[in-house]
């Protein structure tokens, strides 16, 4: 199901740009990626949850990671009512981009070659995201 993002956070372009770093910047607010193989989150093996870089909405567990061998961070699931999706017809080809149900900052892209259960794998910018290991 694709839906346009709904964000509830609303930030000026200037609010945004004192909020997230440059390279946060460019990936969330205007849909950059980041290199393949570049993000730390790749090894994170920790319980917790991945969060929005730009607003702290919890997207992912950790127990929907996996290692999908595209050199981003790779989940089978996001949490219920986490994000949405629309339709991305750039580069030529047709895409299903996530973004953050919030804030809107642009996540990632979603493919139907992921694992069971759900078959997907959404494929996100490390940058786009923060993660916060489980208490204990």
């Amino acid at each position: 199901m694709t839906t346009e993002p709904a964000a509830e956070i609303s930030l000026t372009d200037e609010e945004w740009r004192r909020r997230l770093t440059p390279e946060q910047y460019a990936i969330l607010r205007k849909h950059k990626t980041e290199r393949a193989g570049t993000s730390p989150l790749n090894a994170e093996k920790r319980r917790g949850r991945f969060r929005c870089a730009g607003c702290d909405q919890p997207l992912f567990e950790s127990a929907t990671k996996y290692e999908s061998g595209s050199g981003w961070p790779s989940f089978w699931a996001p949490l219920d009512n986490a994000v949405a999706t629309q339709v991305d017809r750039t580069l030529w080809m047709v895409r299903t981009e996530v973004h953050c149900r919030r804030c809107g900052g642009h996540l990632g892209h979603v493919f139907e070659d992921g694992p069971p259960p759900t078959g997907q794998r959404y494929c996100m910018n490390g940058l786009a995201l923060k993660f916060e290991p489980d208490a204990g």
